[in-house]
């Protein structure tokens, strides 16, 4: 069996944490109490999604992939490699989106209270804005869906298929 490299297994580990719980506070925000700063910390979480997305895509770029197991079909193949894709832009996107948005707004960007985070230049007003706004709602969504298929799809090759596809992401 071909384990992925320690680095990959946690990059992806730490960022399935923070996705799944920024995702989470996303959610859950307005039902949580008021002085708990949770969007300060989902903002803080969703700019470490960002910085960890770009050093996990370097990673991958500079490293050589390990291959999937013999066997499966191309359906599977395509499908893993569709979903490995669409992961990426979705880490890429959902904090970008973000960070527009809240470039927009009145209060500081800061990264978890410890410094300021440079906002860009856009109003409130700015078509970009509102793009974004409504992108990270929806990219957010879809991101869930992905991820419950992500799951679905590593447990039946664990518990069905009975192959090495998830053990290879295990330590």
């Amino acid at each position: 069996m071909q384990r992925y490299s320690l680095v990959a297994r946690t990059l992806h580990w730490v960022m399935a944490i923070l996705i799944l719980f920024n995702l989470w506070l996303g959610l859950a925000h307005e039902s949580l109490p008021g002085d708990w700063q949770v969007m300060p910390v989902h903002k803080s979480v969703g700019l470490t999604v960002l910085a960890l997305a770009i050093l996990r895509l370097v990673w991958r770029l500079t490293h050589r992939q390990t291959p999937l197991p013999e066997g499966l079909p191309a359906w599977e193949r395509l499908a893993a490699k569709v979903t490995h894709y669409t992961f990426y832009g979705f880490m890429l996107l959902v904090p970008l989106t973000g960070w527009i948005m809240s470039s927009a707004g009145k209060y500081p960007l800061n990264w978890f209270f410890l410094f300021d985070v440079p906002k860009f230049a856009v109003t409130k007003d700015d078509a970009i804005v509102g793009f974004s706004a409504e992108a990270h709602e929806i990219f957010a969504f879809a991101w869930i869906a992905l991820l419950i298929l992500h799951v679905a799809a590593a447990l039946r090759h664990h518990f069905i298929l009975k192959d090495d596809v998830l053990r290879r992401m295990l330590g």
